[in-house]
């Protein structure tokens, strides 16, 4: 694999030296780049330097993409701890947050990236001759394609931000937020211009694998910031759309919607044909390019953390894994009983156990307060960890069902219903066996006849797709539903723990057995309607739907301060404090 966390790019360690607590500023570089962005083999170092900074320590690594997305309708922080990244979880952002207010957090790292990025876009454009179809193009759509990627995520977690698209000189050390429209305005613009020069995946070398940046990737991504930019977001102590009538949706709802459709009629990427392959892929390492991830953030095997996040939980080092990590999130309760459950999504999403402290382990039913995203599982992987905080598994940045889905939610808006339809169809078909389609897709799809109920069904099929994942956030905030979702889902879990309304039918008691594996779990009483009737035919039971199982500290830890007013992260303090008085957390007019 070409792996990012340890590369050493000679070319970015003379040309940039320390800046206090804010940003690598450059020196005068003792390359030439002339000579770096004329030579492909060189150039492309300089490209993979860009990456670097996604494997540091307290970035995408170890703190952007381990906190970013939690707390949401269908995704919770394990933990009730009022700890930094709890306290984060639950709205509660403050500026001096331990976790992140620290001079080499992801805010330092993904600047860092960016700034490199900026300086070979300049180099690759003065000496490289960067045509499409050729090496140079394709390293130019690149670095483009990756400071997008960087700004992305800056203004999805902080809104208004620093904008830089240049080399930083002297006079631009210090510079103040830009509005949020002009930088979306701009990547916009970008992923445009990359898409011409990249090749689309596995079409050429280049675009071999998913760790390189390919054109599906590059619409895919554009699409999904024109979404966003013509959202909903907090602004000041409101919520609206953007007034620029360049990010309206009648603008750029039919630009994200040809980009999709670009992407589908290419043929070159894919949707899995069963969804668990699509997470065993992942596990198990797979990056050939031209099925349903469209990139993938590159970690090496000592970096990255994202099973140690997110993957079922093991509590011991045992037959599958030699880090007891995972389960830091999961989904809300009440997810398992939303999916229909003929859904296959269900079974692979949310996963009720974890494993035992013994080795080997075995499955250890939790209570229904704690759920694990089944997505990522050590026993799936076919490397065994034994590093104590890393598991070096790619994060999927992007997958083709989303692409099908932001299809399907720009035609009912552009278009209507009908026009919806064959893109929820398609999603559908893979989450059921084919038996069940003329019910569970076409009876279900062809009878949501207004746009209101197709939009409300592709916000279901969003959550039931993408669970854990960790779009929900920017999903429901760019929807305008972040509060209102968040404040069903909380009564939803009231309404199971008492079992009235729709999950009056949920059992109060599982009982329970061990397959002749010795190790998995079979289970009778998790489904709904199942009843004492089979009692004397298992070993185990265990209360499961009840006040007493589900109480009110943990419903509420959902969030604390109101989720509509902190919609963004804060700039952190020692940033602010380091930029000679241009940055503060006030709004951009």
């Amino acid at each position: 694999m070409n792996k990012i966390a340890y590369i050493t790019i000679l070319f970015f360690a003379v040309v940039f030296t320390s800046c206090d607590e804010y940003l690598d500023a450059p020196t005068q570089s003792t390359m030439d780049e002339s000579l770096i962005f004329s030579n492909v083999e060189l150039a492309q170092g300089a490209i993979d330097g860009i990456k670097e900074p996604m494997g540091q320590t307290n970035s995408y690594r170890g703190r952007f993409l381990t906190h970013y997305g939690s707390n949401t309708d269908i995704e919770w922080n394990n933990s009730t701890s009022e700890n930094a990244r709890g306290d984060l979880s639950r709205y509660v952002n403050s500026p001096t947050n331990s976790d992140m207010n620290r001079d080499n957090v992801y805010w330092a790292m993904l600047y860092r990236g960016i700034e490199r990025a900026n300086i070979c876009i300049r180099g690759l454009r003065t000496y490289g001759n960067p045509e499409p179809g050729t090496a140079m193009g394709q390293l130019l759509g690149e670095a483009i394609t990756l400071r997008s990627i960087y700004y992305a995520d800056l203004l999805k977690s902080h809104g208004d931000i620093v904008a830089r698209f240049e080399p930083i000189s002297s006079e631009t050390i210090y510079l103040p937020k830009s509005n949020r429209d002009e930088i979306y305005k701009h990547v916009i613009a970008d992923l445009e211009e990359a898409a011409t020069l990249v090749a689309w995946p596995g079409e050429t070398e280049a675009t071999a694998t998913t760790e390189q940046v390919n054109k599906a990737f590059v619409k895919g991504l554009r699409a999904r910031l024109c979404m966003a930019a013509a959202g909903y977001s907090q602004r000041g102590s409101s919520i609206s759309r953007s007034s620029d009538p360049e990010l309206s949706v009648s603008t750029l709802y039919p630009i994200a919607l040809q980009e999709c459709k670009d992407i589908i009629n290419s043929g070159t990427a894919s949707l899995e044909p069963s969804f668990e392959t699509v997470w065993r892929k992942n596990c198990e390492e797979v990056i050939t390019a031209g099925s349903e991830s469209l990139w993938e953030v590159p970690f090496a095997e000592g970096r990255g953390r994202h099973l140690f996040t997110y993957a079922v939980r093991h509590q011991a080092a045992d037959q599958y894994t030699g880090q007891p990590r995972g389960g830091s999130y999961g989904p809300t309760p009440n997810v398992f009983y939303d999916f229909d459950a003929k859904d296959t999504r269900r079974d692979v999403t949310c996963v009720p156990y974890s494993w035992s402290k013994s080795n080997p382990a075995v499955q250890e039913l939790m209570g229904i307060d704690t759920w694990y995203f089944g997505k990522w599982r050590y026993e799936w992987m076919t490397r065994y960890v034994t590093s104590t905080n890393d598991d070096g598994v790619n994060k999927i940045y992007m997958r083709y069902a989303e692409v099908i889905l932001m299809a399907a939610e720009i035609e009912n808006e552009l278009n209507g219903p009908s026009a919806a339809a064959p893109y929820l169809k398609m999603i559908r078909q893979r989450a059921f066996n084919e038996e069940d389609w003329s019910t569970k897709v076409d009876a279900y799809v062809d009878a949501l006849n207004s746009k209101e109920a197709m939009f409300n069904a592709i916000v279901d099929e969003h959550g039931f797709e993408l669970c854990g994942e960790m779009e929900r956030k920017q999903a429901l905030i760019r929807w305008n539903l972040l509060k209102s979702k968040m404040d069903e889902t909380k009564q939803k879990m009231d309404d199971l723990r008492n079992r009235t309304g729709e999950y009056a039918d949920v059992p109060s008691k599982i009982y329970y057995n061990y397959l002749p594996d010795g190790e998995t779990l079979d289970f009778y009483g998790l489904e709904r309607g199942e009843t004492d009737d089979m009692l004397t035919e298992y070993d185990y039971a265990e209360n499961w739907a009840g006040p007493d199982q589900l109480e009110d500290d943990k419903i509420n830890s959902l969030y604390t301060n109101d989720p509509d007013q902190n919609q963004y992260w804060p700039i952190w303090q020692v940033f602010i404090d380091a930029s000679n008085g241009m940055l503060n957390n006030d709004p951009v007019n």
